[in-house]
Parts: structure tokens; C-alpha cells; sequence
């Protein structure tokens, strides 16, 4: 009926005849000219596709379509679900199931001034990401900072110099600072992180710090209890005071004197229990490993290594570490898979998978597979951050310990086989979040290659335009090498449905059955 309809004002007869008049014309060189085109124009596509996968991770038509075209569809128009009812019990259970990906502030953080500048001299790369700095400078904030600070002029020029973006006008802030007090000890602070070009420097300004810091400290706990601003004050002087003392014993790590590193960072966790949060057990065990003191690590991690207590890759890895250390020196697969596994290689075997579970990027660190960078300033629990800051300081420890990265490169891979698959849940842990590749990016450099888990399907628009670009190429080649013969087909499939095909058909047979064609095709 609506042909019949619109036939006649629309003349479908002329117009059909006139399509295939003009179909009939078409010459060999315009089907290799379209095929040609279109291979181009779809390789091109794959390719923009496929380097925007590799930097971001997703598809770019993916990412229009879902944020332009879905809006304008509707789709998005859909009510919020209603908020559920949690009991407390369920509410606690649920948080603690529920992966977060927190930016934890890295225990092992680089100076700025002695080693992050010095890298960025030499290389010429920014080994720090702006989102990373800015969370340290909130951190700064936070930490040397309180509403009291605007009774002394010294802390009113910090409060100022934490928040300034430019290196230089910070460093001129806290000499500003040392001319109002020469006692401001977050000035020194800032000066031994981002002046000082050595270590030996900033020991010296961190030395500086501590005798301003411990005179502050003491001033504080005399005034404590009496008022709000006076808590708030002693908060800040004991933020300090730890940070500072801390620091120091970095140094002395960094300089080689270790157990005068270990010894002050026992005194700090006895001094300041309740600071459990600055995670200052993981600045221990990396000392102990350097001594050698294994008896002394496993103290510690019987002591941190709890099932209420945040994990972290520190803590896994190194429990790994120890168990393997007792078989890794005899340990042979060849060996193994004929006698089987003792309960000891067991043992680290289980070990290794605990820790793989929890960080799966670290292996291709401490095997070599992948390239190490400065670790940032904030990592990632079980991401890729996380990972570089661990290897960078634990690879040496690894490698000391005959046949542990072995035992490591044999055993690692068997952990996915025991984690469900798609991840809804762990096997010893939760879940693996989705949201540490974004987080990783943000606070890894651009030239560093960011380690993805699960690795990414791609996406349907790269097979479809890869599939696209390889169909078209081969139209191109077929209408170059045959061009007479893939005029026919061409011809045949366009005008297949038009009203009375049977002459067509009859045409294109007695073309096909030329014996020229038949010649040139075999």
C-alpha cells in the first residue's frame, strides 16, 4: 500500500531506473577509488581508537555516545534508587567489604630538593604529577597548620608558604619565617625538604627543626586542657615534633647509619603508640631487612601483620619474603613437581599468593619485567603506585636472599587461577577494586607505562573498525587485481532489490561466463 501510495508522486519508477542508469556507468577506477577511501578513513579511526584506549582505557566513541548521545536519548532520565535501610552491624560488615581506593600518603617518600630535583636535573622528566603535589601540599596543611597561627607572625608566613604552588617563592616564605623567629620549626621543615640538595643538608636543617620542635612540644603539653585553641596547638606541635624526628631517621637510613635509623624509629612508635596511622612500622622494616635482622621483622609483623589492621604490600610482600627465604636456597620446579611440595615450600607458596592477591602489579617489578620510576609522594593501597614504591626500596632485599626471586617467578602466575573470575569476590581479600587504574594515572608520571588489573577486553569499536579497515583493504586489492569482475558483484548487490532484477541477473550471468574473466581470475 505505500508503494502503491507514493509511486506516483514520487516517481520510485524514474527514480529507480535513473539509479541504475548511473550504476550501470560507474567505472572500475571509482569502486577502487571508494574501497581504497574507506579502508583509509576506517584505519584511521582504528588507530585514534586504539591510542585512546592504550592512554585512557576506554573507547572515545564509547565515551561520546554514553555522555553526549544517552542524554539525549533519555536514557539518563531514570529516578535514583531509593536509599536502603542498614542496620549498624550490616553498615560496619558493608564498609569493610566495600573497596575504597584511598590515596594513602607514602611512608618511603623521596626529598624533594636532594632526590626528586636531582632527577628532574639530570633526566629532564617531572617526576611528580600535579595531583600528586597538591595532595601533599593539603597534607602540609594539615599537619603544620592550626587557628592559632595567626597569634605568631612566623606561623602566619608558613600558613601562607604551604599554600603557594611556585618551589621558589616557598623556600623565600620560610626565610621570611626565620627572620620574624628564628625558632619556627616547620621553616626548617620546608627548607631541608625542598632547599637542601643533599641529604647532609637536610639532616642539618632537620636537626634545626627538632630542637625549635621539641621547645614548642614542651611549651604546648604545659598549656594543655586549657582551651580549645590550646589542644589544637599541641595537635600541630606533635604533628610536627613526629614528622620531624621521622624525617631524621630517613636520613640516617639514607646515610648508612641503620641502626641508629632503627633505634630512633622504635623510640617514635614508643613515644606516639596512638600514631599508628603514619604507618612508620613499614620505615622499620625496611631497615631491619637492610640488617639483615629477620628474627626482628617477624616480630614486627606478628605485631602489624593482624587481620584488624589495613594491609599493605609492605607487609605481604615481606611475610613472603620470610617464608620463602627457608626453602627458596634449595627450592628447584623440576625437583618439586616429582616429590611434590614440602610443607615449608607450601608454606611460601600460600605466602606468595597472599601477597600476589593484594598487590597483583608488584612481581613484574621485582622480576624485572617492567621498569622502575621514583615512587610519588602518595600511593594506592593494591594498585599500581603502591607497587613501584614497594619495589623500589625492597628489590635489593629480595635479590640478597638466594633463589627467592626464583621461587617468586615460578609460583606468582598460580594465584589467578585461584581468584573468581570476573572478580566479584577475593579469595583472601576483598575484592579487587576497578578504580585503581584512574587513581594510578593521576599520581604516576606521564612516561611511566601504568600496570593495569584485570587487564581490559577491547572494546567492541576497535575489533569493529580493525575488521572494517581489513574488509575494505581487501575490496581495494580485489578491484585492483580484478576490476571487471568486481564491477558485477558490486552491480549485483546494490540493484538486487530493485523491482524487476531478472534482466539484471541475466546480464551480469552472461558477463561472468566471458571466457576473458574466467581466463584472468585463474
Amino acid at each position: 500500500l505505500f508503494y502503491v501510495m507514493l509511486r506516483v508522486p514520487l516517481r520510485l519508477r524514474d527514480s529507480l531506473a535513473a539509479v541504475t542508469v548511473f550504476l550501470s556507468t560507474l567505472t572500475p577506477k571509482f569502486y577502487f577509488a571508494l574501497t581504497v577511501t574507506s579502508s583509509f578513513i576506517s584505519g584511521l579511526i582504528f588507530v585514534f581508537e586504539w591510542w585512546h584506549f592504550r592512554k585512557y582505557g576506554t573507547s572515545f566513541i564509547e565515551q561520546v555516545s554514553v555522555s553526549h548521545l544517552r542524554p539525549l536519548m533519555g536514557a539518563g532520565e531514570s529516578s535514583p534508587p531509593a536509599p536502603a535501610a542498614f542496620s549498624a552491624g550490616d553498615n560496619e560488615s558493608s564498609r569493610q567489604n566495600m573497596p575504597e581506593c584511598k590515596v594513602w600518603r607514602n611512608p618511603l617518600n623521596l626529598f624533594r630538593g636532594a632526590e626528586y630535583s636531582r632527577y628532574m636535573w639530570v633526566t629532564g622528566k617531572e617526576p611528580l604529577t600535579y595531583y600528586d603535589m597538591n595532595l601533599s601540599a593539603q597534607d602540609h596543611q594539615n599537619f603544620f597548620t592550626c587557628d592559632t597561627d595567626a597569634l605568631r607572625p612566623s606561623d602566619t608566613v608558613m600558613q601562607k608558604a604551604w599554600r603557594e604552588r611556585n618551589p621558589q617563592a616557598r623556600i623565600k616564605a620560610a626565610y621570611q619565617a626565620l627572620e620574624l623567629n628564628n625558632d619556627c620549626a616547620t621553616a626548617y621543615v620546608l627548607l631541608a625538604e625542598e632547599e637542601a640538595t643533599t641529604i647532609v643538608d637536610a639532616e642539618k636543617y632537620f636537626r634545626q627543626a627538632l630542637k625549635a620542635g621539641e621547645m614548642l612540644y614542651r611549651k604546648s603539653q604545659n598549656c594543655h586542657g586549657q582551651s580549645p585553641q590550646h589542644e589544637a596547638q599541641l595537635r600541630r606541635d606533635t604533628n610536627v615534633l613526629v614528622y620531624v624526628k621521622r624525617r631524621l631517621a630517613m636520613c640516617a637510613r639514607k646515610l648508612g647509619r641503620i641502626r641508629e635509623a632503627v633505634k630512633m624509629m622504635r623510640d617514635l612508635m614508643k613515644e606516639f603508640p596512638l600514631l599508628s596511622m603514619l604507618n612508620i612500622h613499614e620505615n622499620l622494616l625496611e631497615a631491619l631487612l637492610e640488617l639483615q635482622a629477620y628474627a626482628d621483622v617477624q616480630a614486627v609483623l606478628a605485631k602489624y601483620d593482624d587481620i584488624s589492621l589495613p594491609k599493605s604490600a609492605a607487609i605481604c610482600y615481606t611475610a613472603a619474603l620470610l617464608k620463602a627465604r627457608a626453602v627458596s636456597e634449595r627450592f628447584s620446579p623440576e625437583t618439586a613437581s616429582k616429590r611434590g611440595l614440602s610443607t615449608a615450600e607450601i608454606n611460601a607458596v600460600e605466602a606468595i599468593h597472599r601477597a600476589v592477591e593484594f598487590n597483583p602489579h608488584v612481581p613484574k617489578y621485582l622480576l624485572e619485567m617492567k621498569s622502575l620510576v621514583l615512587p610519588p609522594e602518595h600511593i594506592l593501597k593494591r594498585g599500581d603506585s603502591e607497587a613501584v614504591a614497594y619495589a623500589f626500596f625492597h628489590l635489593q632485599h629480595w635479590k640478597r636472599i638466594e633463589g627467592a626471586l626464583n621461587l617468586l617467578h615460578c609460583t606468582w602466575e598460580g594465584t589467578f587461577r585461584m581468584i573468581p573470575y570476573p572478580l566479584e569476590k577475593g579469595h583472601l581479600f576483598y575484592p579487587y577494586p576497578s578504580c585503581t587504574e584512574t587513581a594510578d594515572r593521576e599520581l604516576l608520571p606521564t612516561f611511566h607505562e601504568v600496570s593495569v588489573y584485570p587487564q581490559k577486553e577491547l572494546p567492541f569499536f576497535i575489533h569493529f573498525t580493525a575488521g572494517l579497515c581489513s574488509f575494505s583493504a581487501m575490496l581495494a586489492l580485489l578491484t585492483h587485481q580484478f576490476p571487471e569482475l568486481m564491477v558485477v558483484f558490486a552491480k549485483a548487490v546494490m540493484l538486487w532489490d530493485l523491482p524487476s532484477p531478472s534482466s539484471f541477473v541475466m546480464e551480469s550471468t552472461e558477463v561472468l561466463l566471458q571466457p576473458s574473466l574466467w581466463h584472468q581470475l585463474t
